[in-house]
């Protein structure tokens, strides 16, 4: 027997056999080869593959609206511990529960940056997420005023007040007639 005849090759391709009659649907496209999105399959699929990211990226935004909201209890938790003297524990959980809201405030747009998108509406979501911030600032300020370092009070503030006018002169040793 000759060698390569009679026995099927094992990579051997066969040009020959139904080249003429297979149509370009049977044939898969080639490596790296996209098809025009004038097939209505694949627009109807690329359609829905950006409404479910559109939809992903929607709750992915309400996500992170929320997540202050274990944050505020966590530091909520935290400055009930520290208790209402004033000494350094309790006064650094104080000062790490005004700062952590505020530099979150401060970076609203890079938190919400990833989530931007036409289809996506992020004002709802950075709303809710403003307002869990300042929920957090508000209890970071409540606890300053339970330690006693908030001048909230009239005493608070006597080195700035002028001092008093004379309202009566004493004088001594001669008599006035």
């Amino acid at each position: 027997m000759e060698k390569g005849k009679g026995l099927a090759r094992r990579w051997a391709v066969e040009f020959a056999e139904n080249s003429y009659s297979s149509s370009p649907v049977d044939v898969p496209d080639p490596m790296g080869f996209s098809r025009s999105s004038s097939d209505p399959d694949d627009a109807n699929a690329s359609r829905q593959k950006k409404e479910a990211e559109a939809a992903w990226k929607a709750q992915k935004a309400w996500e992170v609206a929320q997540a202050p909201v274990k944050n505020l209890l966590m530091m909520g938790f935290m400055m009930w511990m520290a208790g209402s003297t004033v000494h350094l524990f309790s006064i650094g959980i104080t000062f790490s529960a005004l700062w952590q809201p505020i530099s979150a405030l401060q970076g609203v747009g890079k938190v919400f940056e990833p989530y931007k998108d036409p289809r996506v509406d992020t004002l709802a979501p950075k709303l809710l997420f403003i307002a869990l911030n300042l929920a957090g600032l508000v209890l970071g300020i409540w606890k300053l005023n339970t330690l006693g370092l908030l001048p909230t009070h009239a005493s608070d503030w006597v080195s700035s007040l002028p001092p008093a006018s004379e309202v009566e002169y004493a004088g001594g040793g001669l008599p006035v007639h």
